[in-house]
């Protein structure tokens, strides 16, 4: 079943997430992700929204998102994620009728 991950972004050391950035493409296109939002301006329309960026993405199980989380190609880039932002993620099953 797909899934998706929702990311809440807040960026300290711009330039350590821009070298993520840079990389992170070729790294997540290996998989079989799709990047389905990518906005550093969300528009706001209810609530309060105090993060720098939103990301969503999907994958078509659960298990894939996993395999590229823990893969060793991501995980020679996510340390200037994490030298250059902190970020909350919430993985969530895609809705269906069929149960």
């Amino acid at each position: 079943m797909t899934v998706f991950a929702i990311v809440q972004v807040d960026i300290f050391d711009r330039q350590a997430y821009d070298r993520y950035q840079a990389k992170f493409w070729n790294v997540f296109k290996q998989f079989n992700g799709q990047l389905l939002v990518n906005d550093e301006s969300p528009k706001v329309l209810e609530g309060d929204w105090k993060h720098s960026k939103l990301v969503v993405v999907s994958f078509p199980s659960e298990q894939e998102f996993h395999d590229w989380a823990n893969s060793s190609q991501y995980a020679e880039i996510v340390g200037d994620r994490r030298a250059g932002a902190t970020v909350t993620i919430v993985l969530s099953p895609a809705f269906s009728l069929h149960g």
